[in-house]
This record gives structure tokens, C-alpha cells and sequence, in this order.
């Protein structure tokens, strides 16, 4: 497979009005993206073309080998993680959170008449380990905090071992301690080999994690620049993305900004 995601063209329109595009975007097996922009830039339509949420008004979005309106979206859905806020609250709130995670091995969300076999509760037991929250499995999903609903949400996206990650702003919402926590186990996982090419968008550089590999700025609906993270994340295109004289500092790996 020569590409991921492979966006040719693509337009995406709610009534005269274009939220996105045209775009030309591809990303590559193994790749660690990074989608940044002001709010309505286009980000979240993005996301949801990626997911196969959503078709293109106009082009073509090709993912994991298959184009858009000419694969079946029901086979392509599971082999795609997904985590956001939008997602959570369709998470039902009275279900237990290990049962949350299982239930995405057969990409749905609640629990009903599947049947799970010691591998899957095992599996779904040390995702949440790893994301930090395995003393929480049997608690209501309903019951938890933000930063809680995060990590199992991320879990859930990890379930079904997916070729491709999407993670909208996973560190929003949290205090410091909380964001620290959850990039540094974010990190830990997108730097392993075997782990899937993944996309995420936020709205704080600070938020990005360590061996992130390219990065897309939009605005309005449209690319800014796209490519290797550290010839796009610049204090030049940071400032002309947000209107405002902003220098980019990167610090043994992370990213902050400030305005001058």
C-alpha cells in the first residue's frame, strides 16, 4: 500500500459555502501527523473524510487502499481508530468502560449479543493499562472525568488493532499534570515500530508529541503548508496561520509558542 490517506481534490461544501479545499494531502505507512488551524479551518471535516464519516462534495479520498464511495465503509470502519469529543458523547453513559473498549472489536457501541473470548477482555484490559486506567474498568462510563473519557476513548480507538490512529485534540480539557501524562503515554505508543500511521489534530503545539513527523496547517478550509514537521511548524508559518507575530521555540523536542 503506497499510501494511508490519499486526498486528490478534494472539496467539501455546505450549501455556496466551501469548509474544505480543494486539498491535496497523502500520508505515508508509519507516519506521525500533526493537523493544526484556527477554529473553522476545516480540521474536524478533515477528520471525519479520514474516519469515512463523511464523502468529499467534490474529488476523491482514498484510505487503506479503497476510495470512497467505492468501498464498503462497514468493512473499512474497524481497521480505523478513532477518538473525539463528538464520539464520546455517543459512548453510552451506562455501560461499563471495559466493555466500552471490547465493543469496538466488532465497531459498535454498546453492548449487545457479541461474544468475547479471553483474548479480547485481555487485550482490552492492557489498553487500558497502558493509557493508565485499568483500576476503572468496571466503572460506568457515564461516571468519569474528561481526562478518564480520554484515555478510554483512546483504548476503545486501539481495540481493534487499527492501520490508522485518529486522535482529535487528546489532551483538551486537562490540567497539566493530566496533559503531561497522557502525551507522554501517547508518545510511548506512536514511537513504537509496529505501531499504526496516525493523525492527530490540536490546537496547541505544546500538545504535540515527541516524534510526530510531518504536520498540516490549514486555514480556511485550505493547506498553508504541509510536509516534514520541522520545515512547516516555523515561527513564519505559525504567524500567517493565526494572523498574529507568534515565534515557535522547540525545545529537545517539543514545541511551544508565544506571541511577540
Amino acid at each position: 500500500m503506497s499510501s494511508i490517506i490519499e486526498f486528490r481534490d478534494v472539496e467539501v461544501r455546505r450549501g455556496n459555502r466551501t469548509i474544505l479545499g480543494p486539498l491535496q494531502w497523502s500520508v505515508g505507512p508509519g507516519e506521525r501527523w500533526v493537523v493544526l488551524g484556527p477554529n473553522g479551518a476545516g480540521k474536524t471535516t478533515l477528520l471525519n473524510l479520514a474516519a469515512s464519516l463523511m464523502h468529499p462534495t467534490k474529488g476523491s479520498v482514498s484510505l487503506l487502499g479503497g476510495e470512497l464511495g467505492k468501498v464498503d465503509v462497514f468493512e473499512l470502519r474497524p481497521r480505523i481508530g478513532f477518538a473525539s469529543s463528538a464520539m464520546s458523547d455517543l459512548l453510552p453513559y451506562d455501560e461499563k468502560v471495559i466493555d466500552i473498549v471490547l465493543t469496538a472489536a466488532y465497531a459498535v457501541m454498546g453492548r449487545w449479543l457479541e461474544e468475547y473470548d479471553l483474548w479480547d477482555e485481555s487485550r482490552a484490559k492492557a489498553l487500558l493499562t497502558i493509557l493508565g486506567v485499568r483500576e476503572i474498568a468496571d466503572q460506568y462510563f457515564g461516571t468519569l472525568s474528561e481526562g478518564e473519557k480520554k484515555r478510554v476513548q483512546i483504548s476503545r480507538a486501539l481495540m481493534a488493532d487499527p492501520e490508522l490512529l485518529l486522535l482529535d485534540e487528546p489532551a483538551a480539557g486537562l490540567d497539566l499534570g493530566g496533559r503531561e501524562d497522557i502525551l507522554r503515554r501517547i508518545t510511548e505508543f506512536v514511537n513504537d515500530p509496529h505501531a499504526p500511521a496516525t493523525i492527530i489534530v490540536t490546537h496547541h503545539i505544546e500538545e504535540i508529541p515527541i516524534g510526530t513527523t510531518h504536520a498540516l496547517l490549514l486555514k480556511d478550509g485550505k493547506a498553508l503548508a504541509q510536509g516534514s514537521l520541522l520545515s512547516v511548524l516555523t515561527s513564519e508559518n505559525l504567524s500567517a496561520l493565526y494572523g498574529i507575530s507568534i515565534d515557535v521555540q522547540n525545545l529537545a523536542g517539543r514545541f511551544f509558542a508565544r506571541a511577540i
